[in-house]
């Protein structure tokens, strides 16, 4: 019978070939120890040793049923079984030696000594047969893995694994020399430069980081280390969290591209936070997007009277409002289906709930799209944002804030001269004696929102490539969603005049080298003819219509510090609101006239810096 044909039995087949097998192991291990002793034609049985033979057997096959030894699983059996094997064996053979003198049978003293070595060895070692072809079995299974970190988290995570299914950890690596060259729970330690190794070994494809003790720098700088090697990186949880039950230590989650771009958090400034928000009325358009959902999520953590979800589409917003509504029950969540261009919506929602701030991210942002509808982006981003602004005026709303774009600078693309236009008409309005402050806050790509390449990215190396990128010098800010919704707020409640006011984006990022870290990150390395076995393959598409090589945050040299250090203030040059309406009139006519070519002619010559990549 093959092993696999053995493991595929019921639990009852199996159990009768157990306790069948030791049966025999028994029987033979007496015969063959009168045989050794005595000699194949010497010996012989009365009816008295029969009957103690007989009953030695059956008295040590109850004592392992009794002891637990037939419910443990043979492939997973362990010392404590072979214990009590070894006890009960030990007690059948000192049954013999009492049957011996109490029975006044002939046994010899060797026989029981003989009888118990055997007997061990029939009934033992076929188990331990079961279980290394089993583990054999197993291993040629079970995907392999490095663990990084040989202390106590990573000890913890390579017990766990070894006894699950899945991975088979076949390593420690761990940047502590203390640990080099040492074996611990059975598995050696190795350095950095040890993982090509144990790759090309074993056919290493993930590395787990256990390594939550470490500062979020040097964890940053740890993933920067590791990326090169193209192998899937994946992280346990929290420690904190696993002691209090809340995951397992083998629950695994991908490492993001965020947690290797992304900065040192600076602590957010409590007051800015809270200003406009704490025990007032908020109200955020675009509620369900990307930059909308998550300023939801910072926002309801400063405690609002009432959050109002304005979002036009239903399934995002039935997603926020559900998640918030699951995490903070005890603040009122107002969802509005609607769309920012519907004055009339917008009058009663405000007036009704008399909102004191509005944080207006609804916009069309997607370049091509925009680029291929310029009407909708126009009407949406340019007299959406009006509509918006001016009831926030009509109604004494205290602050609103305009989330804008690195694309409203210099613009190249239509997307970008709408929210060009936007400022321009906030920056206007602000000018006008009215109680609603208004700030404008610009910022350059989140990562992970929709839209962003890293989504885009990320699907395609899950479908084995390629990956595209427009160009090969293309480059983009980035920023951290959380991140960026936090700076917005803290901006926001700087301005009252309209200001511009810039978030601190770092370095920029080259799209390539983005889309090469993150194919590393998930296990995979470039094809190139420097490396033609690479697993995945890079395909440059051309710059698309309206798109730049690189983005800008200001459109002139100045700025002022202001009392965040990762925000900074603006100085632009304005339009008086008599000139704004007039560039509104003209382009709602062109608009009712359905004219996409009179309407981009006269965004390329009001002043908003808009230059198209192909004339119009």
């Amino acid at each position: 019978m093959q092993i696999k044909q053995l493991f595929g039995l019921n639990a009852g087949a199996k159990l009768s070939l157990e306790i069948m097998w030791d049966f025999l192991s028994l029987i033979t291990a007496t015969f063959f120890a009168y045989w050794l002793r005595l000699g194949f034609g010497a010996w012989h049985f009365d009816p008295a040793e029969w009957m103690a033979v007989g009953a030695n057997i059956a008295f040590t096959l109850a004592l392992l049923a009794f002891l637990g030894h037939y419910r443990q699983i043979i492939r997973y059996i362990g010392a404590r079984a072979i214990y009590i094997v070894m006890l009960v064996l030990s007690i059948s053979t000192l049954y013999l030696f009492a049957a011996k003198f109490a029975l006044n049978i002939h046994i010899p003293t060797t026989v029981p000594f003989i009888y118990w070595m055997l007997s061990a060895i029939l009934i033992i070692t076929p188990r331990f047969l079961i279980q290394g072809s089993a583990q054999a079995q197993n291993y040629k299974l079970r995907e392999k893995c490095l663990i990084f970190g040989a202390a106590h988290e990573g000890r913890l995570l390579a017990q766990s694994l070894k006894a699950g299914n899945e991975l088979h950890p076949v390593a420690f690596i761990d940047d502590k020399g203390k640990f080099h060259g040492k074996t611990i729970s059975g598995l050696p330690v190795g350095k950095l430069s040890d993982i090509p190794k144990y790759v090309k070994q074993h056919g290493v494809s993930k590395m787990l980081l256990a390594v939550h003790g470490t500062s979020e720098a040097r964890r940053k700088e740890l993933i920067s280390e590791l990326e090169p090697f193209a192998i899937e990186l994946l992280s346990i949880p929290k420690i904190q969290d696993i002691l209090s039950g809340k995951h397992k230590i083998d629950e695994l989650r991908e490492i993001r591209i965020e947690d290797l771009l992304g900065r040192e958090a600076v602590p957010p400034i409590t007051e800015l936070l809270d200003v406009n928000i704490k025990h007032k009325n908020v109200m955020v358009t675009g509620a369900g997007g990307s930059i909308g959902s998550e300023l939801c999520r910072q926002i309801i953590k400063s405690a609002p009277a009432n959050l109002i979800l304005f979002e036009l589409s239903e399934f995002n917003l039935y997603q926020i409002e559900n998640e918030l509504k699951a995490q903070y029950p005890d603040i009122p969540l107002i969802p509005i289906l609607a769309s920012i261009q519907d004055t009339e919506v917008l009058r009663s929602t405000i007036s009704d709930h008399a909102i004191h701030t509005i944080y207006h991210a609804a916009a069309y942002k997607h370049v091509p799209m925009v680029e291929a509808n310029p009407l909708a982006g126009i009407r949406n981003n340019v007299f959406g944002t009006a509509n918006v602004a001016l009831v926030a005026a009509e109604f004494d709303v205290k602050k609103f804030v305009l989330i804008s774009t690195d694309k409203a600078v210099r613009p190249t693309n239509i997307m970008g001269a709408t929210k060009r236009f936007a400022e321009l008409y906030i920056q206007a309005i602000a000018e006008l004696s009215s109680g609603t402050e208004f700030a404008i806050v610009r910022f350059g790509n989140v990562l992970g929102s929709s839209g962003s390449v890293v989504p885009l990215f990320t699907k395609q190396i899950k479908a084995g490539g390629p990956i595209t990128v427009t160009h090969p010098d293309i480059i983009r800010f980035f920023m951290t969603i959380p991140e960026a919704a936090q700076l917005v707020i803290q901006a926001g409640a700087m301005g009252n005049k309209g200001q511009v006011f810039v978030l601190d984006m770092g370095q920029p990022v080259k799209i390539v080298d983005l889309a090469q870290k993150m194919a590393h990150l998930m296990g995979h390395s470039i094809k190139s003819r420097d490396n033609p076995n690479g697993t995945i393959e890079l395909k440059f598409s051309g710059l698309r219509p309206g798109e730049k090589l690189y983005e800008e945050l200001l459109i002139g040299d100045a700025d002022t510090k202001t009392q965040h250090p990762r925000i900074m203030g603006a100085d632009e040059a304005k339009l008086p609101f008599e000139d704004v309406v007039l560039l509104f009139d003209e382009l709602n006519r062109l608009l009712l006239n359905h004219n996409a070519i009179g309407a981009k002619k006269l965004l390329c010559k009001a002043p908003l810096g808009y230059a198209p990549s192909i004339a119009v």
